[in-house]
């Protein structure tokens, strides 16, 4: 049961990262002290991902003393595992949003899903970070009668909102772009891209020390006090702080019961091939551009700088991952792949990420002087980056693009943080179902 768990420590060794392909071609190693004794702080972050990193990176460039603490090492978590797709628009599609939320909300919602993208990019130009960016994103549609829904919806996107950069694929395009009978069409979006995910969290993260951030690693928050100066205290010290962000997604635990009733923790799992030639690569994925398929329980892939396939798939249904994940992963990758039978799986591994029930994320103001962001339901690696950017604004007096995300309401789970894991189980059966029948 998650009460017992600590997803902090149950499938992963403290303070070393994930044996992941992305461990393996990172860009440096940090090595930041433990939090030893207690410091004072305008601004103290917990969490090494990207809404941790970025808050504390924006807010020490409008002058905020900042303090960040990291249980284990900076981009340790899903910012240093995921698949690396920045991805266009938010978690869900925009008609949705407009028949929840109106129009004037909807575009709202738009307009800073495009700034996340741009976040992205502007922090990796500004900064110099090499984590090889390639733009397009290919949505690839598993059942063709979804065909004609990804083509309304591009024509949705370029009528209502002026984006320019989708257009529909179709089903003989689609197979010549994906060297995959599973597909009949779906839609390349260039606007949108993929990336190293953990060089470019540490890129960040040198960007936010540069700027004066005090980073400590290997410091796991064990609870904080809230008031006019909030007390946020680790194993072996303490910090006092004005200001309170939580960027903990998936890791979050208890920390804040609050935050932990709105968010479900998920596993996923990623597997990367030996590196193909140029010519087989380009026989999987003929632009070098990230996929990501219609599946509730989705698979998501691309290459990588040095041509490997790194594939994402699989659901499990609890908290522990599996005991052989090459092996857990292969089977997907087979079923999109068949050629790859007899592909070398050089890398496997597992991270843990946090939906909430309306797949939007969480943001709040838990007391006047702590704020949270959490939730972003695999569509993390621009909206998280943002996340940082608006909790800045927000910290700072300005809190109307706080509050548009605010506003979604995003309900908590039945029965809070405590029925989570039994919920998971049933969802995770039912939608794994769905995707097998073809609905």
């Amino acid at each position: 049961m998650l009460s017992s768990l600590d997803l902090l420590t149950a499938n992963d060794t403290k303070g070393v990262h994930a044996p992941s392909y992305y461990s393996a071609t990172a860009n440096r190693q940090t090595h930041h002290p433990a939090l030893e004794g207690d410091i004072r702080c305008d601004v103290c972050v917990v969490g090494g991902g990207y809404t941790g990193l970025s808050s504390a990176l924006y807010l020490a460039e409008r002058g905020y003393d900042v303090v960040l603490l990291e249980a284990h090492r900076v981009g340790w978590g899903a910012s240093g595992r995921n698949g690396g797709q920045v991805g266009s628009g938010q978690r869900m599609d925009q008609t949705v949003l407009e028949q929840r939320h109106g129009q004037a909300h909807a575009k709202l919602l738009w307009e800073l899903a495009e700034e996340s993208k741009k976040a992205v990019t502007d922090l990796i130009t500004a900064h110099g970070i090499a984590c090889d960016y390639t733009p397009g994103i290919l949505h690839a549609d598993h059942r063709k009668s979804f065909v004609p829904e990804s083509m309304e919806y591009v024509e949705h996107l370029r009528l209502t909102y002026g984006y320019d950069k989708i257009r529909f694929v179709g089903g003989e395009e689609m197979s010549e772009m994906v060297g995959s009978p599973a597909y009949h069409g779906g839609s390349i979006d260039m606007g949108a891209g993929h990336l190293h995910p953990l060089n470019f969290a540490l890129g960040i993260a040198e960007a936010a020390e540069a700027k004066g951030v005090r980073i400590f690693e290997e410091t796991t928050v064990l609870s904080y006090e809230g008031g006019d100066t909030v007390t946020v205290k680790s194993q072996y010290g303490t910090v006092q702080a004005k200001h309170l962000v939580l960027g903990c997604n998936g890791y979050l635990g208890r920390l804040d019961r609050k935050t932990a009733a709105h968010v479900m923790p998920i596993n996923n799992f990623v597997i990367a091939t030996e590196p193909f030639s140029e010519d087989e690569a380009r026989a999987l994925i003929r632009d070098n551009v990230a996929v990501a398929d219609s599946k509730f329980v989705i698979n998501y892939f691309r290459l990588s700088a040095d041509r490997r396939l790194l594939f994402g798939g699989g659901e499990n249904y609890g908290y522990r991952f599996p005991a052989d994940i090459k092996a857990f992963v292969r089977k997907p990758m087979l079923e999109i792949f068949p050629q790859l039978e007899d592909a070398r799986i050089d890398y496997g591994w597992g991270g843990t990420l946090a939906i909430t029930p309306k797949r939007m994320p969480y943001f709040a103001h838990l007391a006047p002087n702590v704020v949270t962001a959490t939730g972003y339901s695999g569509h993390g690696v621009a909206m998280a980056t943002l996340a940082g950017k608006v909790i800045a604004e927000a910290i700072d007096g300005t809190a109307a693009r706080f509050d548009v995300f605010e506003k979604l309401n995003v309900p908590a789970f039945p029965g809070g943080d405590r029925l989570r894991f039994p919920l998971l189980v049933l969802a995770m059966s039912w939608f794994s179902l769905r995707d097998r029948l073809g609905f």
